[in-house]
């Protein structure tokens, strides 16, 4: 394995809920969730010297069928957590402020925050919306000095985020590997900067659960418990051999491996997508026919937002794909493939619409998502397009329109 590289994991602190006390100054230091609908939206009221006057909404009395997006750590504290149901939420903690989602804000000082660290840290790969791996080996030099040096650009990376931010934080870790690193930008959070090598592992690593490690599941964690693994420690003591035998040769040495804070893989700063896709789960289930118009306009956002992200980031895609969660839960997509690839909305919406009809219409909906596969380059799109003489055109189609 690499000891030698310095490897960063930056991870934006709370960072929806962090953006949003941007927003609202006066909220820091209380209990604040987000992931309300636009009715959540604080109420605003002018007063006569000018100033405006807030009244923000509690998340007692929360009806719906939401999830938490993110909590602030004082609200965490209270038990609350990301992807937490919003009435389990409003039973934990009924006075916590109640905030709506604003994912172009979020998307906008993720932008801020990930330009001001490839300034000084170009070896970036991007791993999220509020998360970054940075391979700073070259960066940091070598000699007994390095990890010192190492450090001191971690702070530097934290001071540029916050600067370029206004004011957000992020925690840093610093290690020979991604693995490490992950797990110590947890370690001091929030506005961490923890700094680990190979000879920390027994006294750090090591006490920590094995669920903690990335890779490791709720039920492989079961498993292990069920043989006496608890700990990192337990896990990197026990016989190689015997996890070979109980989970397979693949997945037993890898489990070795990470027990021993071993991790050969490169920081990746190019990736293709496989797809793109945006979904959307509603305040409340809705009727095929009864709500014909709020879900059709829904739909063509979904597609707007997914051609969106398709040109931002340089792509047409052949495979449409259509999702629907029903309100018993079940879930069922359906795809549909094109001569050519597209990126305009139009295109997207007629494909997912003819998807639409392949699919039962009688329930209540409670999700839908709209999906783009098959991805080329827009170059390359477009020199396809350019070999057709015209593209096949499909007649706009009505969403629901089979549903009466």
């Amino acid at each position: 394995m690499p000891a030698d590289r310095v490897i960063a994991h930056l991870d934006m602190d709370a960072f929806y809920a962090s953006v949003e006390l941007l927003r609202y100054p006066e909220l820091r230091g209380l209990p604040v969730v987000v992931g309300g609908g636009r009715d959540h939206a604080p109420r605003e009221t002018a007063l006569p010297d000018g100033r405006l006057r807030r009244e923000f909404q509690r998340l007692r009395g929360y009806v719906g069928r939401g999830v938490v997006t993110t909590a602030t750590y004082e609200a965490r504290a209270l038990g609350v957590h990301s992807a937490l149901g919003m009435m389990k939420a409003a039973a934990l903690a009924p006075d916590a402020i109640l905030l709506p989602t604003d994912f172009d804000q979020y998307r906008r000082h993720s932008r801020l925050f990930k330009a001001a660290v490839a300034a000084i840290a170009p070896q970036m790969e991007d791993r999220g919306i509020d998360e970054i791996y940075l391979d700073l080996t070259e960066l940091t030099g070598s000699g007994p000095d390095r990890w010192a040096r190492a450090r001191e650009l971690g702070q530097r990376l934290k001071d540029a985020v916050r600067d370029a931010t206004g004011g957000l934080s992020c925690s840093v870790g610093l290690t020979p590997n991604k693995l490490l690193s992950k797990l110590a930008s947890e370690f001091d959070k929030p506005d961490g900067l923890t700094v680990l090598t190979l000879d920390d592992i027994p006294a750090r690593i090591w006490p920590l659960p094995a669920r903690r490690v990335n890779g490791i599941g709720p039920k492989a964690a079961a498993r292990l418990e069920a043989i006496g693994i608890v700990s990192v420690g337990d896990l990197a003591r026990h016989d190689v051999a015997d996890l070979v035998e109980r989970f397979g040769r693949s997945y037993g040495l890898w489990l070795h491996a990470v027990a021993h804070g071993r991790d050969d893989r490169p920081v990746v700063t190019e990736s293709e997508p496989k797809s793109i896709s945006r979904e959307t789960t509603f305040e409340r289930d809705l009727h095929p026919r009864a709500d014909r118009e709020l879900l059709g306009g829904i739909f063509t956002r979904l597609c707007e937002r997914v051609a969106d992200d398709l040109l931002r980031k340089g792509y047409a895609g052949r495979t449409i794909g259509l999702k629907l969660r029903y309100d018993d839960f079940r879930t069922v997509t359906r795809d549909a493939s094109l001569p050519l690839p597209v990126a305009d909305a139009k295109a997207i919406r007629r494909a997912a619409g003819e998807c639409l009809k392949r699919v039962p219409l009688e329930r209540r909906i409670r999700l839908l998502g709209v999906r783009v596969a098959g991805l080329v380059p827009l170059a390359e799109a477009a020199e396809l397009q350019a070999r057709e003489e015209s593209a096949p055109r499909g007649r706009t189609l009505d969403l629901f329109a089979d549903a009466g």
